[in-house]
């Protein structure tokens, strides 16, 4: 189900193959993680906290980082991302690629370090095959066991010419008519970054729709969002579950299961979201609108 209006963009894709699945299947709870609102898992030299939460697929770490803080990844089994925005902390990578400005950054597997040069946020994604990351996450329990309703990890095609440190400066491919948002992805993963958005979102002009197999994870950075989600009935009136319509504070993500219908709504007088999937969505990797597709191979 959709309602997008005719003018939104998103009205156009094509609706992406999903897995045949019963529909007695139960329907995880959604999760409303706010990163400030308890310890952090991890403290470093400098004074640098970061939160760590996961979905079926990926972690996201979440680190008020200070300057000096090194952060080190050693036999990663896979590549990950820091996504940098406004707040962002400026860093250099692996001790060569230095980054002060908006960036979609892809780090690859194996040992790294990102220093933080100087205070700031640093938000970094690693999908779920790294188990010491899944284990620090503070919903770790919610993931004992696979949800039957998301998508599996499959890793997508090798990028072109190999695994190496790759940074997409945002300001190179500013927000643009007909495109939607600013989407990147790798072989594990997909993000949007969406518009800054200086004034509340008209009530009137929501976009509820639902994805058959795939959580979407929407990172609140900036300002005041109300997440709506309504779960759909299946036959046993026992498992219906009230519709939602919360705010949690920022920074925080919303984790929306499949096959919810869920929109969400900017309330406060400027806002950022910035949306996280895991594995890259192929309805909008058909769409044209991947700005890093010329590397990343689709599936």
């Amino acid at each position: 189900m959709s309602t997008y209006a005719a003018d939104d963009i998103r009205s156009r894709l094509a609706a992406a193959p999903a897995r045949a699945v019963d529909v007695s299947t139960p329907i995880r709870p959604s999760q409303w993680i706010s990163f400030l609102g308890g310890p952090p898992q991890e403290t470093a030299a400098q004074g640098s906290r970061t939160w760590i939460a996961r979905a079926a697929n990926l972690v996201i770490a979440y680190t008020e980082a200070k300057a000096g803080d090194v952060f080190t990844r050693t036999g990663q089994p896979d590549e990950y991302t820091v996504l940098m925005y406004s707040d962002s902390a400026p860093i250099t990578v692996n001790g060569t690629e230095s980054v002060a400005e908006e960036a979609f950054v892809v780090v690859p597997p194996g040992d790294s370090e990102i220093r933080a040069d100087g205070d700031g946020i640093l938000i970094r994604l690693f999908s779920s095959v790294a188990p010491d990351l899944c284990a620090q996450a503070v919903n770790a329990d919610v993931y004992a066991e696979p949800d039957p309703r998301a998508a599996p990890l499959v890793p997508w095609p090798d990028p072109v010419g190999g695994f190496q440190l790759r940074v997409y400066r945002l300001a190179d491919t500013p927000i643009a008519p007909g495109r939607f948002g600013r989407i990147f992805r790798t072989t594990n993963l997909m993000v949007n970054f969406l518009a800054e958005e200086p004034q509340p979102r008209d009530p009137h002009k929501l976009s509820p729709h639902h994805h058959d197999d795939f959580e979407q994870i929407s990172l609140a950075v900036k300002g005041r969002f109300v997440h709506h989600i309504r779960y759909p009935w299946g036959p046993d009136s026992a498992r219906w579950q009230e519709d939602e319509h919360r705010e949690i504070p920022t920074p925080s993500i919303c984790v929306i299961p499949p096959p919810t219908v869920h929109t969400t709504q900017g309330v406060g007088h400027h806002q950022q979201l910035i949306d996280i999937f895991s594995p890259p969505r192929t309805d909008f990797s058909a769409s044209g609108w991947v700005l890093n597709a010329d590397d990343y191979p689709a599936a």
